[in-house]
């Protein structure tokens, strides 16, 4: 695992928020998601957060595939769950 920043991951992982999860022992899941949103939140919206993921994956993940961050970084790229409608108007009134 590659324990200093490089030029291409500088990009990736500007804080090097991701690198340092997986410097910290005995992480756990919970504290990797914690940092794995912190992450997410601050790509920009012009980056394609996928295909940023992948790098992560790729640059630390192959390296440290038990790793929490690993699972978390995997559950990243899975699509979010469709749901139905939530809620509105006919939700909270019955029908007449």
């Amino acid at each position: 695992m590659s324990q200093q920043p490089d030029a291409k991951m500088k990009d990736v992982d500007p804080k090097g928020l991701i690198r340092e999860s997986y410097r910290i022992e005995g992480i756990t899941m919970p504290e990797c998601r914690s940092i794995f949103l912190d992450w997410a939140i601050n790509v920009a919206l012009d980056q394609d957060t996928p295909t940023l993921i992948r790098q992560l994956l790729a640059h630390y993940g192959e390296d440290d595939p038990d790793h929490p961050m690993t699972a978390v970084l995997k559950e990243g790229l899975a699509a979010p769950a469709t749901k139905g409608r939530r809620g509105g108007r006919s939700a909270r009134v019955p029908d007449a």
